[in-house]
């Protein structure tokens, strides 16, 4: 029967990608090496271990929406899940090394999305959990089908600048936030009566006048 084991090797940008995709290069050996595995229906989850890395002082102040107050970090400071992706591993014997393709969102009401954003340099501890089923070669010779057990879970600190690199490439200067439509029908006849042409401008009206505001009411 076979022992699978995962390693990732690296991770980058997957290049002409539809969306925003990262390719893990993720190593799988089996035990015993000659056991010929035929295929491989894996099914992998990612956690972000947001406990197993420290926070500058303006990442703290940028996860302040995720995490609260940094005093609080013991109590809200949890592992996140990332997202789940699968994978069709074809024929090998020993070893081999497959190209793990994880689609990535830009959509910042998603919290892993605000995760990557908030942080400016170093590493993101990743948990990589797989299971699925693997079909092998039994002693006659017969294909057989054995599962992979949740244990078999692999540890990897994806850089920052890898994620940071690949959205600026598809968003270039850009980010993506969804509006309810109530929301963005307000923000539509602000637009309009006001003779905004852009997006952008009718927010930083908004926001001059709401920072304006806001300074009044300090003097008074």
């Amino acid at each position: 029967m076979p022992d699978l084991s995962f390693r990732v090797e690296s991770v980058e940008p997957v290049k002409h990608a539809a969306a925003p995709t990262l390719g893990f290069q993720l190593h799988i050996r089996n035990s015993p090496p000659e056991e010929a595995v035929h295929t491989i229906a894996l099914r992998c989850q990612i956690q972000l271990e947001v406990t197993r890395r420290r926070y500058l002082p303006t990442e703290q102040e940028r996860l302040l929406d995720l995490f609260g107050e940094p005093a609080r970090w013991n109590q809200t400071l949890r592992n996140m899940l990332w997202t789940n992706t699968s994978l069709l591993v074809p024929a090998f014997a020993g070893s081999t090394v497959v190209d793990l393709q994880v689609p990535c969102t830009f959509d910042f009401n998603v919290a892993a999305t605000k995760y990557f954003d908030g942080l400016s340099e170093g590493e993101v501890p990743l948990c990589l959990m797989f299971s699925g089923t693997v079909f092998h070669a039994g002693p006659t010779g017969a294909l057989q089908a054995a599962p992979i057990p949740w244990d078999k879970e692999t540890r990897y600190r994806m850089p920052v600048t890898v994620w940071k690199e690949m959205m600026e490439q598809y968003y270039p200067n850009t980010v993506w936030l969804a509006l309810r439509r109530d929301v963005f029908d307000r923000l539509h006849r602000y637009k309009m009566s006001h003779g905004i042409p852009a997006w952008e401008q009718a927010l930083e009206s908004i926001l001059e006048l709401a920072e304006a505001n806001a300074k009044e009411c300090v003097r008074s």
